[in-house]
């Protein structure tokens, strides 16, 4: 958190569908970075210390996908939330690292910023699946 703002990492390959999730998260009031790929999204992280929450596409290019990428996080920086959205599959919480959400695309804004929210304003790490 930085001056009181959440700050949220978008993970999106897609550059339509990140400016969009950009501008939700803006929306929602928090400060939105951006990457395309996990490797960028990892550079990130480790250069800054105030990433709140991470939303982050499953496929993509790159080393690695949204769920290792999830993984990584959640070992490396452990209080950073997730929130894991994928078009192609849905995801079991058997498969998604504690603390983490899940989101099937397309998504619903208002159901988005929920979810953030939510997460932003938990301690805990009880799994939630959206509901689609």
């Amino acid at each position: 958190m930085k001056n009181g703002t959440h700050i949220v990492l978008v993970v999106e390959d897609s550059a339509l569908i990140r400016m969009g999730a950009i501008d939700l998260v803006r929306s929602a009031g928090y400060e939105a970075l951006e990457a395309c790929d996990a490797d960028e999204a990892i550079r990130i992280l480790e250069s800054r210390d105030d990433i709140d929450l991470v939303f982050t596409d499953v496929q993509m290019p790159g080393t690695m996908d949204g769920i290792k990428l999830s993984h990584y996080i959640r070992d490396r920086w452990p209080p950073v939330k997730l929130l894991i959205a994928s078009g192609a599959a849905i995801i079991g919480a058997s498969s998604l690292p504690s603390g983490s959400q899940f989101s099937s695309k397309p998504y619903d804004d208002h159901e988005i910023i929920d979810v953030m929210t939510r997460l932003l304003a938990s301690d805990g790490m009880s799994f939630t699946k959206v509901p689609d």
